[in-house]
């Protein structure tokens, strides 16, 4: 006795796939650490720019001081020599004691800090700036040109105004950055936010997918086991066209949008399926605009809807009734509706299955998918038609290309 093999064998599918996902996931960390790094040499030439323009900026408002009152504010003299160090020795000194500072906040871990703790380290360190720079100070343009020049101010009042001016400049200085930094701190979370949300966003997208597939493939099976008994040329019709269907669900669970197109091809061998249940009481009018086909909307939605149409306006009512199915453009939204015979107060009407019933699955997922898809401005509603019928009607915002 020969043994069964089973219709689809997950050893090659396996060593055909799994390869291919771990190059993928590979690609995406090289992708993501090549991105990393660039942000990261641009965060450098933008550090590098700010310093430069900043203590340019700086060296500025010393010249035009100068020109102002024809004297250094640094030492308040006015011998040419004397202002030409004064301003050298303020750039370098400002750039080095800075940079070293910034080597220093980032090697023990300020930036990540709140403000507390950061407050009493920030005056700390600009105390220690602002002595290093009254000393550096001192020695060279306090010092070695008071040796040459003389001085019209006491050394104490020289080396207090210049402790005083390095602190209020350091404490800018470390003000400016760290403040940047907390910008940047905020940024960087809000993309981690949006990037959660994304992530939650697609993991809800592969959990609706995976309640509605086994929602439409139940109907379809009882269809065709209500045929196979009566006519086998038209049960095989019918294993072809559920095949169809199957073949569509399994390929459209990869993608979060399909052409309506495509929804209307399924759309009609689901309906061929239950035409065969349902025989003359089930009957279809199309309406569907040609510019309304190559739109996106998302997979299975249409056939979600028509099956709930069937299930609440045509299984329940002996005598059947007609489906109508429309879809146009409408101002800025693609409009489709499915209309059934129905009441809206009925308890196994379509609003009661959107409104929670356990047999709405489908109908909650549309809705549901909808909204993470296209956002708020997508909806799915159901109301009542004056003459005796219920309408599900969706309204799905075009982008301005697709208008």
């Amino acid at each position: 006795m020969s043994a069964v093999q089973p219709a689809f064998s997950a050893s090659p599918d396996v060593l055909a796939v799994t390869p291919a996902g771990v190059v993928r996931s590979r690609v995406k960390m090289d992708a993501a650490t090549d991105t990393q790094a660039r942000l990261q040499r641009a965060k450098e030439r933008l550090y590098v720019l700010c310093q430069a323009g900043g203590w340019s900026f700086f060296l500025v408002l010393q010249l035009v001081f100068i020109a102002l009152f024809r004297t250094s504010s640094l030492t308040g003299r006015s011998d040419p020599m004397e202002i030409y160090l004064s301003m050298v020795r303020v750039v370098a000194e400002g750039l080095l004691i800075t940079h070293y500072a910034r080597v220093y906040v980032t090697r023990w871990g300020w930036k990540e800090l709140g403000w507390r703790p950061l407050i009493p380290r920030i005056l700390l360190m600009a105390l220690t700036m602002s002595v290093v720079w009254t000393v550096v100070g001192y020695s060279i343009d306090f010092g070695l040109l008071q040796l040459k020049y003389g001085s019209k101010y006491p050394l104490w009042l020289l080396m207090g105004s210049s402790l005083v001016n390095g602190a209020i400049m350091m404490v800018g200085w470390l003000c400016i950055y760290f403040f940047y930094n907390l910008f940047e701190r905020l940024n960087r979370l809000q993309v981690e936010q949006l990037r959660l949300a994304g992530s939650v966003k697609e993991a809800e997208l592969r959990a609706l997918k995976s309640q509605v597939n086994p929602h439409f493939l139940f109907n379809s099976l009882n269809s065709l086991r209500a045929l196979i008994d009566e006519d086998a040329p038209r049960a095989r019709e019918a294993v072809t066209r559920l095949a169809n269907m199957l073949r569509y669900s399994l390929q459209s669970g990869q993608q979060e949008t399909v052409p309506l197109d495509d929804e209307i091809r399924i759309v009609e061998d689901y309906l061929a399926l239950e035409h065969i249940r349902h025989e003359a009481r089930l009957r279809v009018r199309w309406e569907i605009a040609a510019e309304a086909r190559p739109i996106s909307v998302p997979p299975m939605l249409l056939q979600t809807l028509v099956e709930n149409a069937v299930k609440y306006g045509i299984s329940t009512r002996r005598e059947g009734g007609e489906l109508g199915i429309t879809a146009r453009v409408d101002g800025p939204a693609l409009k489709i509706r499915v209309t059934n015979p129905g009441d809206l107060s009925a308890p196994t009407s379509a609003s009661a299955a959107l409104a929670g019933s356990s047999t709405g699955v489908g109908l909650r997922n549309a809705a549901e998918r909808l909204q993470l898809l296209f956002g708020e401005r997508a909806r799915l509603t159901v109301l009542a038609e004056p003459a005796g019928c219920v309408t599900a009607e969706v309204l799905i915002p075009l982008a301005p290309s697709s208008r």
